[in-house]
């Protein structure tokens, strides 16, 4: 009989390959002028990386019973928000980082006006693949889809939470002011990944809605408070990215707030937050609970 943790991994491993063969679609092709630019922008995004923002569509996708191939094209579209928000992360003007997924910044691999060129065309084409497919029979829905992920890589969203990042370098936050922070940076583009998932099916009540947004909201703290543990304990090797640059750029963490073992009971904390959240959905989210065990449990 097969386990829960080999199905998970099974269902995990054939939707990554299924927005990968999307995103491969989707992204121009390099014999398209500009060649080069095109090129960069498939090197930044394909062939790495978790995918567990899209994966986090597809499973709020099953929520709902939408279709597969509506919730790929939403799953691609977040994606390429995230692929985008690494590549000028890692920008010298950033954070300046020489490691990506295991191979070489997109910068460094090309030159920083074209990675810079590559983060602006990869957020242009995720909303021109959100507007050009149909991914919700009521138009107003799928504008309203649009809209959810235009306002999370926003001032209000993503970009804020970095400024608010660089602007905190040096400084010591308390936990409220971490969580938000990273309620911008981090979490609202994966509450943007669920939020479009769940849109691409049958209508969500209002409360329901609500339970799946809140859980959205606990896994995404919960992914930063991890993401700042493993940056603490583990490798270059392992992190496929440059491993304790926290500390060295004096950035402020969990780990650096309340120490590894509270960062830990923290993460946990969310996670049973989030489970709870889910708790009146029954067998339906099971999709969800394991990827809130994959996020929270995925190196301790």
């Amino acid at each position: 009989m097969q386990t829960v943790a080999s199905d998970f991994l099974d269902w995990s491993r054939r939707c990554q390959g299924l927005v990968e063969h999307r995103l491969e679609e989707l992204l121009p092709a390099t014999d398209i002028a500009p060649v080069r630019l095109h090129s960069a922008m498939r090197y930044a995004v394909l062939g790495g990386g978790k995918r567990v923002r899209p994966l986090l569509a597809c499973a709020a996708g099953e929520l709902v019973d939408a279709r597969i191939e509506r919730v790929l094209v939403a799953g691609a579209a977040v994606e390429l928000i995230h692929a985008y928000s690494l590549v000028h992360d890692d920008l010298p003007c950033m954070d300046d980082d020489v490691l990506r997924r295991g191979k070489p910044t997109c910068h460094v691999e090309y030159d920083e006006a074209t990675a810079l060129l590559v983060g602006d065309a990869l957020q242009s084409l995720a909303f021109q693949v959100l507007s050009e497919h149909r991914l919700a029979d009521d138009p107003a829905i799928q504008l309203e889809m649009i809209r959810i992920l235009a306002a999370a890589s926003g001032s209000r969203g993503m970009a804020g939470g970095q400024a608010i990042d660089l602007d905190a370098v040096g400084k010591q936050l308390t936990v409220p002011e971490l969580e938000f922070m990273h309620i911008h940076k981090t979490g609202a583009i994966i509450r943007a990944a669920l939020q479009l998932g769940v849109r691409c099916g049958r209508p969500l009540d209002p409360v329901d809605a609500q339970r799946v947004d809140h859980f959205a909201k606990c896994i995404g703290l919960a992914f930063q408070v991890v993401d700042d543990v493993l940056d603490a304990e583990s490798t270059t090797a392992t992190l496929g990215k440059t491993a304790g640059k926290d500390a060295r750029s004096d950035k402020p963490t969990y780990v650096s707030a309340i120490g590894v073992a509270a960062s830990k009971a923290l993460a946990s904390d969310l996670r049973a937050d989030a489970m709870n959240a889910l708790a009146p959905f029954g067998n339906r989210a099971n999709r969800l609970s394991q990827l809130a065990d994959y996020i929270v449990m995925r190196e301790f």
